[in-house]
């Protein structure tokens, strides 16, 4: 299992915009979230280390979202090539892990390339202006390891937007498998 770690873009940098369809179809668009924290995750469902924090994102999601922080989940795998990324097998997921947030399908890979997603999972958190506060890890735990996931890095980063504060810039890159390109396409 090889790991990517994430790029880490410059804090305060803006969040691209996008507008990507939900796995049935429905779009969502980054001007939905105006004005509001927002998480942009890039996940998938067959990565194992997408699966090692997948229930703790999601219950991440449902605490943080009652106090305001908007969540996005995008996969932007080929998933014709890797059939168990497919929007329906996405459905699937999400309804399972109770995800409470739009999970988005960017089968064109541009919206991957515009945030600089590199791997799976890849966590962006914004402030209410929509600049970089954080980019890395969600926490220190790994599929490899015995460390509990908790969500620590990410829990903290969010606590100090929604406190109003700024982040610490020590972060740490996430560390997953990278994106499924499309052949010929890489970011």
């Amino acid at each position: 299992m090889s790991l990517t770690p994430s790029n880490m873009l410059d804090l305060g940098s803006p969040m691209p915009a996008f507008r990507l369809p939900d796995p049935e179809g429905k779009e969502v668009s980054s001007e939905e979230f105006a004005g509001q924290p927002l998480v942009v995750a890039f996940i998938c469902n067959h990565c194992p280390f997408v699966k090692h924090v997948a229930d703790a994102f999601a219950e991440f999601a449902r605490e943080y979202q009652e106090q305001g922080l908007a969540v996005v989940a995008i996969n932007s795998n080929d998933f014709h090539s890797y059939p168990d990324d497919s929007p329906e097998k996405m459905l699937e997921e999400a309804r399972q892990r109770g995800y409470t947030f739009p999970y988005l399908v960017d089968e064109s890979q541009e919206v991957a390339r515009a945030f600089e997603a590199a791997c799976t999972p890849d966590f962006f958190l914004f402030d209410g202006e929509h600049k970089l506060a954080y980019r890395g890890q969600f926490d220190d735990s790994r599929p490899s390891k015995e460390t509990p996931v908790t969500g620590a890095d990410l829990r903290t980063a969010a606590d100090a937007v929604l406190a109003g504060q700024v982040p610490d810039a020590q972060q740490k890159p996430s560390m997953g498998c990278n994106i499924k390109w499309k052949l010929g396409r890489r970011n």
